[in-house]
């Protein structure tokens, strides 16, 4: 999960770009959307609606702007229906690929998933093929240069299920409803937070040692994420900082 977490770092990183926030901006608001319409607009007793506001908030999204969406959920300010689709696929070299959407045309997304794949060497695959080995978590990243016994005992005194060493940066787990309470428990503590997300995390990783096989798969995973109804990439690649960095220049 290595190679994931640090393409996830990146991806972190380019989004300090205006083009990039605005598309996160958009994707937060449909699931600020989806959120209210599901639970309500209150997210002292909305769990998803909760999280929700928090990933927003995370990602510098205006009080304005959230609130706007919250509203054409509940109704009060018109919006789209949208659904929630998991697409599941591989990309070259066997890795697996879960694409997390929500779309108010199904015919439209499914369509460019499946020439996303194609046109870059994957395949999309039968629901269950690959979502099998998927769990949801929460998964926050720490700069290296954070000593051990104090990223020990900044996460588990915040509630954190686990930190480990990953490849020179520190990678700490926790339920995904606790990811950004815990992140700003970390930041408190003094520590610097390189990326903090709830996602999926796979028990099984696949790693890829051509570099061929990895500018594919990162392009893939960058398609997946400049395409409006995509929320969420998530893999189970392992690739070395050497080819990470080749690959991603």
């Amino acid at each position: 999960m290595s190679g994931h977490s640090k393409w996830a770092t990146i991806k972190h990183q380019k989004g300090a770009k205006d083009k990039a926030r605005g598309k996160l901006f958009n994707k937060i608001a449909r699931q600020l959307e989806v959120a209210a319409r599901e639970g309500g607009g209150d997210p002292s007793s909305n769990a998803s609606l909760r999280t929700a506001i928090q990933k927003a908030k995370a990602g510098q999204m205006n009080n304005d702007a959230i609130e706007r969406a919250i509203k054409r959920g509940t109704g009060a300010d018109d919006g789209g229906t949208y659904e929630v689709i998991m697409y599941e696929g591989y990309a070259p070299g066997g890795v697996a690929i879960l694409v997390d959407t929500l779309t108010d045309n199904r015919n439209r997304t499914g369509s460019d998933v499946r020439n996303i794949f194609s046109k870059l060497g994957g395949s999309l695959a039968e629901p269950g093929a690959v979502g099998w080995q998927f769990s949801r978590k929460g998964v926050i990243v720490v700069d290296g240069a954070a000593s051990e016994d104090d990223v020990m005992m900044a996460a588990l005194d915040a509630g954190a299920d686990d930190v480990t060493d990953d490849d020179g940066e520190w990678r700490i787990t926790c339920t995904p409803n606790h990811v950004y309470d815990l992140q700003a428990a970390l930041e408190s503590a003094g520590l610097t937070v390189r990326s903090a997300e709830s996602t999926m995390v796979s028990s099984l990783t696949v790693e890829v040692t051509d570099a061929a096989d990895a500018r594919k798969i990162l392009r893939m995973l960058d398609a997946f994420e400049d395409n409006d109804d995509v929320q969420d990439v998530y893999s189970n690649f392992d690739i070395s900082d050497e080819l990470m960095e080749e690959a991603s220049a």
